[in-house]
């Protein structure tokens, strides 16, 4: 490909401020706010009746204290299991790695888990409806993964396969041939798209019939994981697994039948405040 029909990749410098020896990386940023928007999203979701068709089953401050548990479930579950999913040699050689945040490595799906079981511990100490919590926290999780993708693209990291399209980047690291920005891909697909469908949903009722707004997240994403995993490059460690199928692909297939499971079973059941 001629070099003048390659965009060029902007090349942003990851660290944003750094003063002496703390940094702040735009990774970090990405986490930090999307956590807090979407905490603040989350309490106008829980504050208004109307989403609920009543009172919702959990009071603000529950989400309020929910929030480090969320948090720390994202963070410990997306490390495991990007080190159990897509680096256990490495790391099982050596160990001491695990705990390197800084290095990068975090798995979308161990993340899933690991805020899953928050949520399942979290709804169960405070006495309050695992599913609905589960809704909430599905609702505006697509904010923080928007950001993040972007983080990844400023990162230059995780960059997409080779191709021949007109907006295609030659990435640092990613060897001279131009390539698809993935990253750009998935915080369209996996974040602002799959955000605007849980906002339909949501404004149509689907909190009223607990675990439909966390069925179609788990069955959106799935998909949408999916569809972007064909733009994106393998990890190197892995590359393509049966059938010219990726990790990422695989993951993402229990995924979807969580999700559906979950749609299945919000639908058959009554909807919260049903007149008896």
């Amino acid at each position: 490909m001629p070099p003048s029909l390659v965009i060029p990749f902007p090349n942003i410098d990851p660290v944003l401020v750094q003063i002496g020896p703390f940094a702040l990386r735009w990774y970090a940023l990405a986490y930090i706010t999307g956590i807090l928007i979407g905490w603040l999203a989350a309490r106008a979701i829980i504050a208004n009746e109307r989403l609920w068709g009543g009172p919702a089953p959990m009071k603000v401050v529950d989400f309020d204290d929910f929030v480090l548990w969320c948090t720390l479930g994202v963070i410990l579950g997306g490390r495991i299991g990007y080190v159990l999913f897509y680096n256990w040699p490495h790391f099982q050689a050596h160990p001491a790695e695990i705990v390197q945040l800084w290095k990068g490595g975090m798995s979308f799906h161990g993340g899933f888990v690991g805020v899953v079981t928050a949520v399942a511990l979290f709804a169960w100490g405070r006495g309050i409806p695992a599913l609905s919590l589960g809704d909430v926290t599905a609702a505006v999780y697509p904010i923080g993964h928007f950001l993040g993708r972007l983080a990844n693209f400023i990162n230059g990291e995780l960059w997409g396969r080779t191709t021949d399209v007109p907006w295609a980047m030659v990435f640092p690291g990613g060897g001279p041939l131009p390539r698809h920005p993935s990253q750009l891909y998935q915080a369209t697909v996996e974040g602002l798209l799959l955000l605007a469908v849980l906002v339909v949903f949501v404004r149509a009722g689907a909190l009223k019939r607990p675990g439909l707004t966390l069925g179609v997240f788990a069955t959106g994403y799935g998909i949408a994981r999916i569809f972007c995993e064909l733009f994106r490059e393998p990890d190197p460690q892995l590359g393509y697994l049966w059938g010219g199928l990726t990790m990422g692909m695989l993951l993402s297939v229990p995924l979807i039948l969580l999700g559906l499971g979950l749609i299945w079973n919000a639908l058959r059941r009554s909807p919260l405040h049903a007149p008896s």
